[in-house]
């Protein structure tokens, strides 16, 4: 929301539809061009390993003079070439929706009004309002600013913010406003910017692969290794036998594309970018599809206490009146003394707050109709919020006499700031212990005054008098202890990080049911431990109070370096670093900054903490169904492989049953049915119950590969066995090749039902819905029947007509070579539950 009541520079409307149209045109849009062009597409298919095969299948096909199955195979060509661009621009779609979804907007002074726009509409000449923890979305000039410190270390490699206060101070596009806020003059946009004139050095820079992407890269790249000896093998074989080099290259090709497994990469594109396009509909944003597959091994989640496990929003309910020794409630009558102590917090907060707790003061000051000259005019100097704890300071010009000094932080800071003795300083620490052990955020309130021509370079400088401690209430949102349940049941740990004294910590953290026990850490050990004791000390903790940035940092990279996979939420600047360092960075998407927002992997639409356990359910069952894919990609290749094998090795009768087309017409069933069918697969009952996958574990155990691996092997038996029992009864070539195809469709029919649960019987899994699989199913049922019962179309094939028993041995082959899974899923069944 854009408040009506900021102040805006004069004489400033912003320009106007027709302004920027024409610099629009004039110096182009605000935007880096990384899309994927068409003819990229075209040539990223074309020089896909399966499309090579079947380029050259097809011209040894016209150069033999079989015109037929050139054509046929050519047309099937173009049909997989066509799924495979249908699919990646299914894919496309689905990222570009998440894109616009997660692209950030910045607030643009139109015909004089304040809107918010996505930053890619930017032109040359538009006005601009950032705030804190917003990044620069163009280059710009500064109009006016009011506490702006700016982070401009993604330019210059400086950690140190640089402070920007004079009219025409340049701002850079993608530094980050790390403190107040400011209108900018926009004088450069896209690649005209400091950024985009390096833009073309970011694009060649190649994102790092996830260890399961490097998994199935490998195992990919051996299987094409394979795959390469397989075709020299077949293809010297049988032009030794035969003295056919040409016949004898186009049965090696067969053989190369029976092995190759260009399934799985296209599975594993889909499954990441339909998943994270359905994260979406969960309120849950992700930048890199990639970030999908990680949220199913998510071990930890540090989530910060203010926003994300209590309600939106604070209420100032409590003041401590330092002159008066005593605490009170907001109540219809406050004392001078307490009044006196709203103001001063309302005088050292934003003229127009965007801060929950700056808004509750703005509340109550408003409530009791306080007003003071200060107010009336602005803010002459100003210290932005700094040092740990932190502190922030405001500098008022009155009518006469001194500036009047106003300054508002952690109490630790407020409470040395203001020199005093001993026994005051720990009577007010005590009584800010006390407010924080009822759940009460607390927050140190200071005067003073000064006459000097010069501020001092440092806000503790002020000759600071104490006024008070203003106590916020924050209670629970309704659903945190239920989410924090939820995320234990999943075997993931939960730890609470915040600034808040250890005492609001403790107790928020009771009352959402995290604290085991009184173990907790503050930010100043965090920093004083080793990072071994660190190590040590992390996994045992629960709670950690009075964390600054460092000391977040710390925490996230010591349970990395124990091993966890490590999820963290954040919302602010400060929060930035951890949000970077962490496996799985969330920001709040309502209330959160853009740099955490930038930051983070993973954005919360709605700041609801919940989502994320639907998030992760979701990553789970992404993980879990891309394994079953796999493991079925890998169990049908051994048969068809075989199937070509072992009857050349073996030098049976009919060596070379299958030609290319047989071969693409099975790789038309599977491909929909791995990428897409297996994709829609519902979640595995007990799924959120189980303990997280380590991160780098390996994609399939011995024992998940061997069952893969033994049902491909029965199949090719079975499938082997038909083959070979048909050649001994005397039976034609055609009605061979056209029962052990047969064999295999059926055999691929059942292995997709059996692979749909690793555990659940057939029969239960029937009853789930996943109508795009059972569309697949019943259109191979139809093409099966037109393939036997079409003569154009059988004769075509090569195939021949089945009577009834030799189609029922079909299916019962089918049946018998996968249903023997069902056994084996029941003994499993019966082991879990005797466990």
């Amino acid at each position: 929301m854009i408040s009506s009541e900021l102040p805006l520079p004069a004489n400033l409307i912003g320009l106007t539809a027709p302004e920027v149209d024409q610099a629009r045109e004039r110096f182009g849009s605000n935007a880096l061009a990384d899309k994927e062009y068409d003819w990229q597409l075209l040539i990223r298919i074309g020089t896909e390993p399966m499309f090579i095969l079947l380029a050259l299948a097809c011209s040894l096909y016209f150069f033999l003079g079989e015109w037929y199955e050139g054509i046929a195979l050519g047309l099937a060509m173009a049909l997989v070439s066509g799924l495979s661009i249908l699919e990646s621009i299914r894919s496309d779609r689905a990222l570009e929706a998440l894109q616009q979804l997660t692209a950030p907007t910045v607030q643009v002074m139109r015909n004089g009004k304040l809107e918010a726009l996505p930053t890619e509409q930017l032109v040359v000449g538009d006005v601009i309002l950032l705030t804190e923890g917003q990044t620069v979305p163009a280059d710009s000039r500064l109009l006016q600013a009011n506490d702006c410190s700016v982070d401009e270390s993604t330019l210059t490699g400086e950690s140190v913010p640089v402070f920007k206060a004079e009219i025409g101070d340049q701002f850079f596009k993608g530094t980050t406003l790390t403190s107040g806020r400011a209108f900018l003059l926009v004088n450069a946009v896209g690649g005209s910017t400091e950024i985009g004139k390096l833009g073309h050095v970011l694009q060649t820079i190649t994102p790092e692969q996830t260890p399961l992407q490097q998994q199935i890269h490998q195992f990919v790249n051996r299987m094409a290794f394979i795959g390469l000896g397989a075709f020299l093998l077949v293809w010297t074989i049988n032009f030794a036998r035969s003295g056919d080099w040409m016949s004898s290259l186009l049965v090696g090709l067969t053989m190369a594309m029976t092995i190759l497994p260009e399934e799985i990469p296209v599975a594993f594109s889909s499954f990441m970018a339909l998943g994270a396009f359905r994260l979406a509909h969960l309120g849950v944003l992700t930048k890199q599809p990639q970030t999908v597959e990680s949220l199913g091994s998510a071990s930890v989640i540090c989530v910060d206490k203010t926003g994300t496990i209590t309600q939106e929003g604070m209420i100032l309910t409590q003041l401590y009146v330092g002159s008066e020794h005593r605490i009170v409630s907001i109540s219809s009558s406050l004392s001078s003394a307490a009044l006196d102590v709203v103001t001063y917090a309302r005088w050292a907060s934003e003229p127009e707050p965007f801060d929950p707790m700056e808004k509750a003061i703005l509340v109550v000051y408003h409530k009791y109709k306080l007003s003071g000259e200060p107010m009336k005019r602005p803010i002459v100097h100003e210290y932005p919020l700094a040092g740990s704890p932190p502190m922030m300071t405001h500098v008022y010009e009155q009518q006469s006499g001194p500036r009047l000094i106003a300054g508002k932080g952690a109490v630790e800071r407020i409470v040395t700031s203001c020199s005093l003795d001993a026994q005051e300083a720990d009577t007010i620490l005590q009584q800010a212990r006390q407010l924080s052990a009822q759940g009460y955020r607390v927050v140190g309130v200071a005067g003073s005054e000064w006459t000097g021509s010069s501020f001092p370079k440092n806000q503790d400088d002020f000759n600071w008098q104490f006024k008070g401690l203003i106590a916020f209430e924050n209670p629970p949102k309704s659903n945190a202890k239920r989410v924090i349940s939820q995320f234990k049941q999943a075997g993931i740990a939960v730890k609470l990080i915040t600034g808040d004294f250890p005492e609001t910590a403790i107790s928020i953290a009771r009352q959402v049911g995290l604290l085991v026990d009184r173990r907790i850490l503050t930010g100043a050990e965090v920093m004083a431990l080793s990072d071994v004791m660190l190590q040590q000390q992390v996994g045992l903790t629960s709670v950690f109070a009075r964390m600054s940035p460092d000391a977040k940092l710390r925490v996230i990279q010591a349970l990395k370096a124990t091993g966890q996979v490590v999820a963290m939420t954040g919302d602010g600047v400060n929060d930035g670093p951890a949000l970077k360092a962490a496996h799985i960075g969330v920001a709040m998407g309502q209330r959160g900054t853009e740099l955490a927002r930038q930051a983070a992997s993973l954005i919360l639409t709605n700041d609801n903490l919940a989502s994320m356990v639907n998030a992760i359910a979701l990553g789970r069952r992404i993980y879990q169904n891309l394994k079953k894919a796999i493991a079925y990609i890998i169990s049908i290749h051994i048969p068809i492989i075989l199937t070509v094998t072992v009857p050349l090795l073996a030098n049976w009768p009919f060596t070379n049953l299958f030609s290319p087309i047989h071969v693409i017409l099975l790789e038309l069933i599977m491909g929909p049915t791995c990428s897409i069918g297996f994709e829609q697969e519902p979640a595995e009952k007990g799924l959120m119950h189980q303990p997280p996958r380590p991160i780098n574990s390996t994609f399939f155990t011995g024992k998940e590969l061997s069952l893969s691996l033994i049902q491909g092997l029965v199949i090719a038996l079975f499938t082997l066995g038909v083959y070979y029992q048909s050649m001994q009864q005397g039976l034609p070539i055609d009605v061979v090749r056209t029962k052990t195809f047969a064999s295999l469709i059926m055999s691929n029919l059942w292995l997709t039902l059996v692979s749909r649960s690793n555990q659940e019987s057939l029969l239960s899994t029937l009853k789930k819905p996943n109508p795009f699989l059972w569309n697949i199913i019943g259109i191979t049922l139809v093409l099966l029947t037109a393939i036997l019962f079409i003569p154009a179309i059988r004769s075509f094939m090569q195939f021949s007509s089945l009577n009834a028993a030799q189609l029922g041995q079909c299916m019962l082959s089918g049946f018998a070579s996968v249903i023997w899974v069902e056994g084996y899923k029941w003994r499993k069944r019966e082991a879990i539950n005797s466990f």
